[in-house]
């Protein structure tokens, strides 16, 4: 994995990452100080929407490229792709020094709601709850979802929580989960004057 930060002078924190298997070849850069711009093709369409919502509500920059073995099914390509956008996060946040750590954020979308709450902790742990009673959306495997976001959380090394409190349509449930990511994330990640430092007692996270 080749990881090329770019924060610059300016102060915003933007991480490209590159990882090569014979299963995926990914390019992905990420600006957590962006306006929710988004260039992606991971040869998913479905997934493409999902990361274009992700970064369009997280008010995050993202360019995704992916070449991934969708002859053999998507998931390689999109569980990759979340071990990539983790180790992004991880690498954009740097010693998270002046960072609010905590996120949340209640969505709704029609029917459906969803809860998401982040600890940019430096401690892995995925807390998952949501079910679909359709195999697909698009030509992305629902059960995609938990893999997605368990690489995402421990790539990131971040505690999430995400759980479907009520929804019926795959398609909501899915883009809620998403969108809800974003929000929590864009709090978790923002600084906030008053902190000097990490906010831990233990002086690093």
């Amino acid at each position: 994995m080749e990881i090329i930060r770019g924060g610059g002078p300016d102060g915003r924190r933007t991480v490209t990452v590159k990882r090569d298997t014979r299963e995926t070849r990914i390019t992905l850069t990420l600006n957590l100080d962006g306006a929710g711009t988004a260039s992606v093709d991971t040869g998913i369409g479905f997934f493409d929407h999902m990361l274009e919502g992700f970064a369009r509500h997280g008010f995050f920059d993202l360019e995704v490229k992916v070449d991934g073995d969708l002859k053999v099914d998507c998931h390689h390509t999109v569980e990759d792709t979340g071990i990539v956008l983790g180790c992004a996060i991880r690498e954009a946040l740097g010693d998270k020094a002046g960072i609010r750590r905590y996120g949340s954020r209640l969505l709704p979308m029609d029917e459906t709601l969803v809860l998401a709450a982040i600890d940019l902790s430096g401690r892995p742990y995925l807390n998952f709850q949501a079910e679909f009673t359709a195999p697909k959306v698009g030509e992305m495997d629902t059960e995609m979802a938990r893999e997605f976001f368990w690489a995402v959380t421990y790539s990131a090394a971040m505690n999430l929580h995400l759980k479907v409190l009520d929804g019926g349509n795959n398609h909501h449930i899915m883009e809620a989960l998403f969108k809800a990511f974003a929000k929590a994330l864009d709090e978790a990640s923002q600084k906030d004057e008053r902190i000097q430092g990490v906010l831990s007692t233990k002086g690093s996270l």
